[in-house]
């Protein structure tokens, strides 16, 4: 098989700028998290590298990408990689190595779940989170990936998610919503961020990694490929600011954390749509983004839901915002191979983003919430008090994230 090694290069260059993204991740939730929970936070991120990894390669491709057309979920027939050669194509572009293609969406498996931990900081013991880490990937994660872009049951009805909207952050947000509510909320709740800089730091992070997550998502090298790459921008860049004008105009200052926070809110809202809609839809999106997750997140906080680090406001309201924005403006000029819009006269097709959103929201908020229960079953989930007292860095990992004198 004589694959195009334009395509193939820049795929790998995608791969790795997702896989980045972790890290990114890891540093701005911990510069997000109390100064005796740093590394608590973070090596849930990192952890997560190893063992999906893992579990990716004994399972969870063959799960996601084989087998099961119109199902919920795959086969195994591709376990541990069986039948893929080094001269085995990607199915949906044979100019594409399928290892290549493997590894770019493990890197989406591996971010996935960490999303997740922001919201239950402090608060969950590390082998439950160990636990929780496989199941929810096995019942939540895997059999979405399946149904939306492993020609599933999602997929043969006609819902779009261009780089994860509804996969992975509309998912992610809801388990979250989902932990906050069953682990209840921290004793101590005014942790207040140990580093800015850290949090400035992961977000340059994972916005120079989402280029990866949305242009890579084209799984070609086109005009599509770059308008995802612009709208990915353009989006976060809209999203920030306008973050930080409604927080300047209700604080009377502008906040370094809204700016940053405003930026992930637009990059997770433009997420679904990036490769299926006009640039001057994606300003949309972004200011949209702005507005509508920090109304979730000032929602949060009215409710007195303990999410710490908002990934319901930010990840779980930006998917369903974009999955449904993208139900609104996609169109067949932009992208051929995508659909047509409300405003372009696809109601259907609205109809059917809008149900698979809300869809996916129930189910990983439901099924989130009972595994938790029986995870607790085998191990508890909650930490003891005078550990969560402590801090986890010390009371479970037995280490600490910086030497007692800097502070």
């Amino acid at each position: 098989m004589n694959f195009d090694p334009g395509v193939t290069g820049f795929m790998l260059l995608a791969t790795s700028l997702v896989m980045l993204m972790t890290p990114g991740l890891a540093f701005f939730y911990g510069g997000l998290a109390g100064k005796r929970n740093i590394l608590g936070i973070m090596i849930q991120s990192f952890v997560s590298m190893g063992i999906t990894t893992i579990l990716w390669y004994f399972v969870g491709y063959s799960l996601c990408f084989s087998g099961g057309e119109g199902a919920v979920i795959g086969n195994l027939s591709k376990a541990m990689m069986h039948g893929v050669t080094l001269n085995s194509a990607y199915s949906g572009n044979h100019k594409l190595p399928e290892f290549v293609f493997m590894a770019y969406q493990m890197m989406f498996a591996i971010i996935t779940p960490a999303l997740i931990t922001g919201a239950f900081m402090n608060r969950v013991t590390f082998k439950a989170y160990i636990i929780f880490l496989v199941m929810w990937q096995l019942l939540v994660y895997y059999p979405f990936v399946h149904m939306i872009w492993g020609g599933g049951l999602l997929a043969q009805w006609g819902v779009l998610d261009f780089a994860g909207g509804i996969v992975v952050h509309a998912t992610a947000g809801f388990a979250a919503l989902a932990s906050v509510i069953y682990v209840g909320k921290r004793r101590d709740t005014t942790n207040t961020p140990n580093s800015i800089p850290l949090i400035a730091l992961g977000t340059g992070l994972l916005w120079f990694g989402w280029y990866g997550f949305n242009a890579g998502s084209a799984l070609d090298v086109n005009a599509v490929t770059g308008l995802a790459f612009l709208n990915t921008d353009v989006a976060a860049s809209f999203a920030a600011i306008t973050w930080m004008i409604i927080e300047w105009s209700r604080a009377r200052k502008p906040k370094f954390v809204g700016l940053l926070t405003g930026a992930v809110a637009g990059l997770a809202t433009v997420t679904p749509a990036a490769g299926f809609v006009s640039l001057n839809c994606a300003v949309v999106i972004g200011i949209a983004s702005g507005i509508v997750c920090y109304i979730a997140v000032d929602l949060k906080n009215r409710m007195k839901w303990d999410d710490a680090l908002d990934v319901w406001g930010v990840h779980g309201i930006g998917g369903v915002l974009g999955t449904i924005l993208l139900g609104v403006f996609a169109s067949k000029a932009i992208n051929p191979a995508g659909a047509n819009g409300l405003i372009h006269g696809g109601s259907d097709f609205f109809f059917k983003q809008v149900v698979a959103t809300l869809g996916a929201a129930a189910y990983a908020f439901i099924f989130t919430y009972i595994m938790l229960m029986v995870i607790n079953v085998v191990s508890k989930v909650r930490v003891p008090e005078h550990i969560e007292d402590a801090g986890l860095d010390s009371g479970i990992h037995g280490e600490v994230a910086y030497d007692s004198g800097v502070f």
